[in-house]
């Protein structure tokens, strides 16, 4: 019991950027390659069928959802066209508790949520190498309509400036090279950590 009362706590990583920039294969394929752990977040949109529940996401119902928001359960939630998503507090406290690095991959709605509750929580933001880059990301993962790409496309430009103008974000990678991009986010997990 004593030990544990001597650890140093974890670190929160906030992981954002838009829809597209590549921030949730950076983030998985970081986890690989360092001890940190990948928060999973809960959601109502539909299951693709890639996905699995409670490994990709915890996909609940609306009424689940919001018996949880009622319940306090969330570090951050937020309605993304049309669908809730939100970051579990128990995993994460859990986590942070034992001493472990912590990734949220969450967009900027959320984390402006977190930073809220937590100011030790690190910004990281992860953006594509232009517009035209994201829209061509966007519809080759044949996952939305053709609407909501244009709704994520505008949606872009703005959560972008809302993250520039926070002042949370310390770190930024510009995705156009998937390995480059990844070594600059094993970097930031790794700083402080011992060898």
């Amino acid at each position: 019991m004593a030990q544990a009362d001597k650890k140093k706590p974890g670190k929160l990583l906030v992981v954002s950027g838009p829809s597209g920039s590549g921030k949730s294969t950076l983030c998985r394929l970081a986890v690989q390659k360092t001890a940190a752990q990948l928060s999973i977040s809960a959601t109502t949109r539909p299951r693709s069928d890639q996905e699995v529940h409670n490994q990709d996401y915890f996909f609940l119902t609306e009424v689940e959802f919001q018996q949880r928001i009622d319940a306090d359960q969330f570090l951050e939630f937020a309605n993304v066209f049309g669908n809730y998503y939100g970051t579990p507090i128990e995993p994460v406290e859990k986590c942070l508790e034992q001493g472990l690095t912590v990734i949220l991959e969450i967009d900027v709605q959320g984390a402006t949520q977190v930073f809220s509750k937590n100011a030790q929580a690190i910004g990281i933001l992860i953006l594509p190498p232009s517009d035209e880059e994201l829209k061509r990301r966007l519809c080759n993962r044949k996952r939305d309509s053709q609407e909501t790409i244009e709704k994520r496309l505008a949606e872009a430009k703005n959560e972008i400036e809302i993250a520039r103008q926070s002042g949370r974000f310390k770190h930024t990678i510009v995705n156009d090279n998937l390995e480059e991009a990844l070594q600059k986010l094993v970097d930031i997990i790794n700083q402080g950590q011992p060898q």
